[in-house]
């Protein structure tokens, strides 16, 4: 079989749902290292920007992933209309960007900064993937500390967490039509708190976060990340 490594690579990023790692791809083949298959997928990806196409090659979360061109996104929700889209609440986006920009930080810390019961939200986001317990802090109780996942970097098209942009824009990555703005949003309902009285805008929160990454409360040593 002489099929060119290009040619394996494209179909290969093709039939994946998640971003494809390097070192993923060289596994595949015997010979060809890792500058190799990197020029590869920036030939690739120059060639689908270049050739105005409906799909973009990009490097995102650790891996390269074929994602849908930006301009054609409007179409293909117009398309798939009918379909139910799982959209993040106003205060789970709230929360996340706290959780984003402060991690490691515990459930009580969270709510320290948001002034309300945030139980339903942290659990909605860990079942939804975006974010997971990394530790637990080393004060009373040891409560369980929470970062971001890989997936949080694949749903906000983040390379990294130091691609983030400043807190006050956070809440632009969402499109408008995917941040679910009704009031008693079922993922605050197990606080028992109305997101829409007592949860702070993306203004206020940022005013509770410094540019420098720390919140107004008191720091405690954190553990290491548990397997």
């Amino acid at each position: 079989m002489n099929t060119p490594i290009k040619s394996i690579i494209e179909a290969l990023l093709f039939v994946n749902e998640q971003p494809v790692t390097l070192e993923q791809i060289k596994s595949l083949f015997d010979e060809a290292d890792i500058k190799v298959i990197r020029d590869v997928l920036l030939q690739l990806q120059s060639e689908y920007n270049q050739g105005n196409r409906g799909i973009r090659i990009i490097e995102i979360a650790g891996g390269f992933q074929m994602v849908t061109y930006s301009e054609c996104v409007h179409f293909l929700k117009k398309f798939y209309s009918k379909k139910q889209l799982s959209r993040l609440s106003t205060p789970a986006l709230e929360t996340l960007a706290i959780i984003a920009y402060k991690q490691p930080i515990s459930r009580q810390e969270i709510e320290l900064i948001r002034g309300v019961n945030v139980d339903g939200v942290v659990t909605s986001l860990t079942e939804r993937g975006l974010i997971r317990i990394t530790g637990r802090r080393e004060s009373l109780g040891r409560p369980f500390v929470y970062g971001t996942t890989k997936k949080f970097l694949e749903y906000f098209g983040l390379k990294s967490l130091s691609d983030l942009p400043k807190i006050e824009d956070f809440s632009k990555m969402v499109p408008r039509d995917e941040v679910d703005v009704s009031e008693g949003s079922s993922e605050e309902s197990s606080g028992g708190n109305s997101a829409n009285n007592d949860s702070k805008t993306q203004d206020s929160l940022a005013s509770d976060i410094d540019l420098d990454g720390k919140e107004k409360i008191d720091n405690y040593e954190e553990t290491k990340e548990e397997a």
